[in-house]
């Protein structure tokens, strides 16, 4: 009853948020919102790193995010800013876990937390804010294919699973959830091309089915990072859910990934 009440109050307000707010305003709030989702993060990368000054990822993220959001508009110099990642990734955390007086034995630790969380908020937010600003309509698709699949995944492994999955990893998680979220996204594209463009491409379709699985990896990668460091969810602001992060991991892999496929069809065929 919770997760249902949660989705209720929660869904009008993000599409809100994704039809209304301008880009400028819309990329603020995303970063806001994934921030609380590092934080969670952090609480789960200090169990291996406690010592290591991981807070600085709350500052590192969005200014990554912001580089790179500034390298995929259309005049920018993206090979300058893969340089700055570059240099921020391979010499100046190193730089920063010896400042800050990390112990020697967490020091591969931290930099493992620094060089996955880095690049997997910040793609995750880029992705979410560069759909949103190309059209409204291609984040809403993202969100169904994300949102719709992983409720159906919910309800057909709770109901029907017998395949455990990674019954280490995550022992609810099953292959007919799996197969249910794949057919789920897919079909949430069809009717999304069949009404927002009058037509369904098979591109369109294996573009959704593609995103569909990056989805589920993203759900499976949170509940590894969880699993190693003893933690169950990563929060308890959202009541039925867990946590910003329990509820974002599928988004944070599948948007970059929808809107790598998007950028490789063509935004001008995907919007009317």
């Amino acid at each position: 009853m919770q997760r249902l009440l949660t989705a209720a109050i929660g869904t009008p307000v993000l599409l809100a948020a994704v039809f209304l707010l301008p880009g400028e305003l819309f990329f603020v709030l995303t970063v806001l919102v994934i921030d609380w989702a590092v934080l969670e993060y952090l609480a789960i990368a200090r169990a291996w790193a406690p010592g290591a000054p991981l807070k600085a990822l709350l500052l590192l993220v969005p200014l990554a995010a912001l580089g790179l959001a500034v390298a995929t508009s259309p005049a920018a110099a993206g090979s300058l800013a893969m340089l700055a990642a570059g240099l921020l990734l391979a010499e100046l955390l190193p730089v920063l876990l010896l400042l800050a007086r990390t112990p020697p034995a967490e020091a591969l630790p931290a930099l493992g937390a620094f060089a996955f969380g880095i690049p997997y908020f910040a793609l995750g937010i880029v992705g979410i804010f560069r759909l949103q600003h190309l059209d409204p309509w291609l984040l809403f698709l993202g969100l169904a294919i994300v949102f719709l699949g992983d409720t159906a995944a919910f309800y057909v492994g709770s109901n029907f699973g017998r395949h455990k999955m990674t019954p280490v990893v995550s022992p609810n998680k099953s292959w007919e959830g799996a197969a249910a979220s794949l057919l789920t996204a897919v079909a949430a594209a069809a009717v999304w091309g069949w009404l927002r463009l009058g037509a369904v491409s098979w591109e369109l379709l294996a573009l959704a089915a593609v995103t569909g699985v990056a989805a589920q990896f993203g759900d499976l990668a949170e509940s590894l990072l969880k699993r190693g460091s003893g933690i169950k969810d990563s929060g308890n602001l959202l009541p039925g859910h867990g946590g910003v992060l329990d509820r974002a991991d599928a988004l944070l892999f599948a948007a970059p990934v929808l809107l790598a496929g998007v950028w490789l069809i063509g935004p001008e065929r995907l919007i009317p």
